[in-house]
């Protein structure tokens, strides 16, 4: 379930702000410092961080208000709220639009409530400035231990801070630098990419194209890009600039059509995602051709729906159930390290092409 507005979101740290004159310039800014600044007394100040529906509106917004203007932000990341277990585990997916983590959250939830767990389930709408608000969210909730899929694994403040405080976290799909200390489960996403750009070329493909979402939003996605950039290079072919689209679920047929009726079209696409490749499927039909006679499609995923269109949508296959499955293990095992399936941080699950379908050979003159 989503959570609700709260109150109680992050407040942006600014460490160039003024400082009240109460607070030396150089001085952290404490709980004491906001409450006197916001006139209200210690407890008050601490409910409206901590339990801010007992406190009235205007007191938690002159607190928050004061806490900005002296660069106060408390430490929601700390081993202090998690003093004590919840037996709650804390999950944070892009959404459940996509049937990908739909099967992930179904792994996740049959491993946890088998091993006497209960879930909180939030999503980040691929946002990355979200994302420190929504795990937050959880660690409010006494959260011991969270499984989470971020917008870029390497890249993310959060991700650091969760490690400095040393929270029990696993990612599920983003993919941990082998030799680091975070845990993850998931596909390499570069390497099985490859090999679905290889089947195409071995098909006799060789102007193909990469239609994504947003790389910001998504190091999975930029991932298999450059898995595409390997098997076009490894093969003498010049890759091409991906299409980047906005959404994975609304009509994209401007700019599907800009691309496979130009001088220069492709005759396959690689959709980095099989929601992408349904829908781009969906806008060429609109543009009346036809798949894979005029031009073939290649998804990336492997979602149960891709099997029932027509005709079914050829894929990258990943096992997203147990990516999820496996992911809650290795949580479980971090607070019982005796009980690990082994010493590896990074655990790589492996992949499987499901061909036929919307790619076939090109057409005559078309490779």
């Amino acid at each position: 379930m989503a959570p609700s507005p709260n109150p109680t979101r992050a407040i942006n740290v600014n460490r160039n702000q003024e400082r009240s004159p109460a607070v030396p310039h150089d001085a952290a800014a404490t709980l004491v410092d906001v409450a006197q600044a916001a006139g209200v007394s210690l407890a008050t100040a601490s409910r409206a961080f901590n339990s801010p529906g007992l406190v009235r509106k205007s007191t938690v917004q002159r607190v928050l208000d004061a806490a900005r203007e002296l660069s106060f932000r408390p430490n929601l990341l700390g081993s202090k709220l998690r003093a004590q277990q919840s037996r709650m585990f804390g999950v944070m997916l892009p959404t459940l639009e996509n049937a990908v983590f739909a099967d992930c959250w179904r792994g996740i939830e049959d491993t946890a409530l088998a091993a006497g767990y209960s879930l909180m389930l939030v999503t980040s709408a691929y946002d990355p400035a979200r994302e420190r608000e929504r795990i937050e969210y959880l660690l409010r909730h006494r959260v011991d231990g969270m499984v989470l899929t971020v917008a870029d694994a390497a890249r993310s403040a959060v991700l650091d801070q969760l490690d400095t405080e040393g929270v029990p976290y696993v990612l599920a799909y983003n993919q941990a630098a082998a030799r680091g200390q975070r845990h993850s489960v998931s596909v390499d996403n570069r390497a099985s990419a490859r090999e679905g750009v290889a089947a195409l070329i071995a098909a006799g493909h060789r102007r193909i194209r990469v239609v994504s979402g947003a790389f910001a939003a998504s190091d999975r996605a930029r991932q298999r890009f450059d898995g595409y950039r390997d098997a076009m290079r490894a093969h003498g072919l010049a890759p091409a600039p991906a299409l980047c689209l906005p959404s994975h679920t609304a009509s994209n047929a401007e700019q599907i059509g800009a691309l496979a009726t130009g001088p220069d079209a492709p005759s396959a696409f690689f959709c980095t995602n099989d929601l992408l490749a349904i829908g781009v499927i969906s806008d060429l039909k609109r543009l009346g051709l036809r798949v894979p006679r005029d031009i073939s499609v290649l998804g990336c995923d492997g979602i149960a729906l891709g099997a029932l269109v027509e005709p079914p949508l050829a894929s990258v296959v990943q096992p997203n159930a147990e990516i999820g499955e496996r992911a809650v293990a290795r949580l479980l095992a971090r607070f019982d390290p005796a009980a690990a399936p082994g010493g590896a941080r990074v655990t790589l699950l492996p992949h499987g092409l499901r061909l036929g379908g919307t790619v076939a050979a090109p057409a005559r003159g078309k490779a």
